[in-house]
């Protein structure tokens, strides 16, 4: 539960809010400051910040002592990720040999990481984090097989643990500090410019008076919010509260209404630009541009919500469910209403990002838009508006800063362990080359490590282990297409012949493409990988990555509607007044294209990025979802 405050104490928080926002935005700009600086810094004004907002104890939101402990905690840990930045330098100095303050300073932080994210998110990051640290530093010497690691000193693995490349003050913690950040930042100026209004009006100009006119309202207002909204929680949040008594009022099931709404805002996660930091992470990951990433993404969330658009016709048609009476709302008055200030930005962000600007210019000018523009609605945004923006994006950006900047320990050991590279050997081992089985494993992997990780953390994670395995048979489709084909190159062939000599004599005689695909299935890493860089075009070793992460990141949200642990499912139930069980069940159903649409990616070029074939390819995807 967090802590509320009135009086100066919020006033206080509140300046602290708008001071941490500004500085955001000053270095986005003026980058005056290193990176190590900028990300140390950007943990320890959030990690103040969720200190005194989370209390250590739940329910002691009003306990004074309480408050006084949490207020030293998050000082301290503040001030120690402050002076790591300072202590670099002279760590490196010393060859590496860290002093008593620095020792201090670190645990701190690294405590203050698991601490923090244990009161926003609960036990199982906190402990990934001690099972990683302790994993390289003592019981991964202990164990046999595959995963066996020799082990490193303490001394290496704190200073590994802050300065470290994807450590805690590493990639990840600068993705939260620039483009997670900014574009928290446009989505809040977005909802307090009544942006959130228009996109509920706008949905109901459209579809209210179709059958299962309230359903559809409910997937077009999640769809649209999700443009300006990180999390399927806060979308169910928002939007729920009007479609969902609207869809009861239509005649929808309690259980029904709260699963549409909850698959809904899922699909707000996978709708361009932000999709929650996912592009972000994606982009740095891959090495791909965020432009590109937002440009193929944008067909596929849309398959998704028709799928469960089908859904709610379906079910209208069963129960026999009339279309709305009019309730005078059109497309010219909703604009009217507030349409400046939701679509002069977006098309203004998307503009940018065609023309080549970074995401960090385009966010910083979609705020800019949004301010503008605002004087042409009803709800102009002046000094106090912008300040309540500033201090609410702020606000809403607590967890996901803290969480990704503890999130780095764990990665930082994958790498530094070689995790990631066994456990996508023992993917494509247990897959035995079947694309299908692996994106089933990895499915079943995402449904696990989301029963208690928020979904950004999870992508993380199960893109670090098992991307590697996934795009590399994703890639194999290249390679399995030019052996049946009898089309491989000369060298490919000397490899093959080298290092799998029991497939020599297939090679002289025409195969098909279940043969091909057999003894591609069959190879060992190492005769697999030489042959993929020698017959797979660069293009296409591209777009296997980016379909691998892609995947990913779908199975990553289905946390929020599968049971047991289904937090948009749930926030959905509490304002349906439904069973929170059955209405994740329900929104399970529902959000069936979450399983789908992944699988297409894997099986078609749908992500290549060529725009005709992937038109043609969701449209024959549509009639395909709606036979489901």
């Amino acid at each position: 539960m967090r802590r509320s405050f009135t009086g100066w104490p919020q006033t206080a928080l509140h300046l602290l809010c708008f001071a941490i926002a500004v500085g955001h935005l000053y270095v986005a700009f003026d980058p005056i400051i290193s990176e190590l600086q900028r990300n140390a810094y950007h943990f320890a004004g959030f990690a103040f910040l969720a200190s005194v907002y989370h209390p250590l104890i739940t329910g002691k939101t009003r306990s004074r002592p309480m408050l006084v402990f949490d207020l030293t905690f998050g000082t301290l840990v503040a001030l120690s990720a402050i002076y790591l930045p300072a202590a670099e330098t002279p760590i490196y100095n010393r060859g590496v040999n860290l002093i008593w303050l620095d020792w201090i300073a670190i645990a701190l932080c690294i405590a203050g990481g698991i601490e923090l994210t244990r009161r926003m998110t609960g036990l199982v990051i906190p402990v990934l984090v001690i099972l990683s640290l302790t994993y390289v530093g003592a019981w991964g010497a202990w164990i046999g097989g595959i995963f066996s690691f020799p082990g490193l000193s303490w001394e290496t693995i704190a200073f590994r643990s802050v300065f470290g490349d994807d450590a805690m003050f590493g990639t990840i913690a600068r993705i939260s500090s620039t483009y997670v950040f900014l574009f928290i930042i446009f989505g809040a100026f977005l909802l307090r410019s009544g942006a959130g209004d228009f996109v509920i009006n706008l949905a109901r100009a459209v579809a209210g008076r179709l059958v299962g006119g309230p359903g559809i309202v409910a997937v077009i207002a999640s769809g649209l919010t999700g443009t300006i909204s990180g999390s399927a929680v806060a979308n169910t949040a928002s939007t729920g509260v009007i479609t969902i008594p609207l869809m009861k009022k239509a005649g929808f099931r309690s259980t029904f209404a709260g699963g549409v709404e909850a698959a809904s805002s899922t699909g707000g996660q996978l709708m361009p630009p932000i999709m929650g930091a996912g592009a972000f992470v994606m982009s740095t990951f891959t090495q791909i541009s965020y432009e590109k990433i937002v440009a193929v993404a944008a067909l596929p969330a849309l398959l998704y919500f028709l799928s469960v658009a089908f859904f709610v016709r379906i079910e209208a048609r069963r129960l026999n469910l009339q279309p709305m009476a009019s309730d005078g709302e059109t497309l010219g008055s909703a604009f009217r209403k507030g349409g400046a200030s939701f679509v002069i930005p977006i098309a203004g962000l998307i503009t940018m990002l065609v023309m080549g600007f970074t995401p960090t210019y385009a966010a910083v000018f979609g705020i800019l838009a949004v301010i503008a523009s605002s004087w042409l609605t009803q709800n102009p945004m002046g000094p106090k508006a912008v300040f309540e923006a500033l201090v609410m994006g702020t606000k809403s950006m607590m967890m996901t800063a803290v969480l990704l900047c503890t999130v780095g320990i764990v990665v930082n050991v994958i790498s530094t362990a070689g995790v990631g590279n066994t456990f996508s050997l023992m993917i494509a081992e247990w897959a035995g080359g079947n694309l299908l089985i692996a994106i089933l494993l990895i499915a079943l992997a995402s449904l696990v490590l989301g029963m208690g990780l928020p979904v950004t953390a999870a992508y993380i994670v199960l893109a670090t282990l098992s991307a590697p395995a996934l795009a590399g048979m994703i890639s194999d489709r290249v390679v399995i297409d030019a052996l049946a084909a009898g089309t491989l190159v000369e060298p490919a062939k000397a490899v093959l012949m080298l290092g799998a000599p029991e497939h020599m004599a297939a090679l002289a005689a025409p195969m098909s493409h279940e043969q091909a695909a057999s003894i591609i299935g069959t190879l060992p890493l190492e005769v697999a990988a030489p042959l993929r860089d020698l017959v797979v075009p660069p293009d296409a070793a591209v777009a296997a990555i980016l379909t691998a992460h892609m995947i990913i990141f779908w199975l990553s949200q289905d946390s929020n509607v599968t049971p047991p642990v289904a937090l948009a499912s749930f926030t959905a139930a509490a304002i349906a007044k439904a069973p929170a069980m059955a209405t994740g069940v329900a929104s399970w159903k529902l959000a069936k294209g979450l399983y789908i649409v992944p699988v297409i990616m894997a099986y078609t070029p749908f992500l290549a990025g060529d725009p005709l074939v992937a038109l043609r390819i969701f449209a024959l995807s549509v009639f395909g979802v709606y036979a489901l």
